[in-house]
C-alpha cells in the first residue's frame, strides 16, 4: 500500500517548484518600466504568455533579472539585448528584423500567397473538352441502346439486398 501511494505521489514531486513571490521595485517609475518590459518578453517555457502572465519559475527568474537590471541603471534596450543574448530572438514577442528572423516576419505572408496561388491555379484548371459525337457515332449509339437489352453485372448487388 505504501509503494502504491509513493507511485501516485511521484508526479507531484516531479513538478516545478513554485516561483518565489515577486518583489516590486521601490521606485514606482522603475516598476512601471519593468512592467512594460514584462509585457513584451515571452516566457521561454510557456511560449504563448508574457513573463508578466506566466506562473512558470523561469518567468519569475526573468522578472527578477529585469528588475535587477533596471535597479542597476540599464536601459530598456540593453535589458532586451541581454535577454536575446541569453534566450535568442524568440524571447521577444516582436523579434528584430534581420536575416535569421525573416521567416518569422514573412513566413505567414508567404504561406497566404502560396495558398492563394494554389487556389487560383486549381480554380482556373478546366476539364479537358471532349469532342462531340459525329452523326454516324450518334446513330450507332442510338441503335445499340434500342437493340440491346441491359445485361446485369454479375458483381453488382441490389441496393437493398440485406447484406
Amino acid at each position: 500500500m505504501i509503494c502504491a501511494l509513493l507511485l501516485l505521489a511521484t508526479p507531484a514531486l516531479a513538478q516545478e517548484p513554485a516561483a518565489p513571490p515577486d518583489r516590486p521595485l521601490a521606485d514606482a517609475g522603475q516598476e512601471a518600466r519593468a512592467q512594460r518590459i514584462f509585457e513584451v518578453v515571452r516566457c521561454v517555457v510557456c511560449q504563448h504568455e508574457s513573463v508578466a502572465d506566466s506562473p512558470a519559475g523561469i518567468a519569475g527568474d526573468m522578472r527578477r533579472l529585469i528588475r535587477e537590471e533596471i535597479a542597476g541603471g540599464a536601459t530598456d534596450q540593453a535589458i532586451k539585448d541581454d535577454l536575446v543574448r541569453r534566450y535568442g530572438d524568440y524571447v521577444l514577442f516582436t523579434p528584430p528584423m534581420r536575416t535569421g528572423t525573416w521567416l518569422l516576419w514573412f513566413g505567414p505572408a508567404l504561406l497566404v500567397l502560396a495558398g492563394g496561388a494554389a487556389l487560383i491555379a486549381f480554380l482556373r484548371r478546366r476539364p479537358a473538352a471532349t469532342a462531340p459525337l459525329s452523326p454516324d457515332e450518334e446513330r450507332r449509339l442510338a441503335d445499340l441502346l434500342q437493340s440491346e437489352t441491359v445485361r446485369p453485372d454479375p458483381d453488382a448487388s441490389a441496393p437493398h439486398d440485406g447484406r
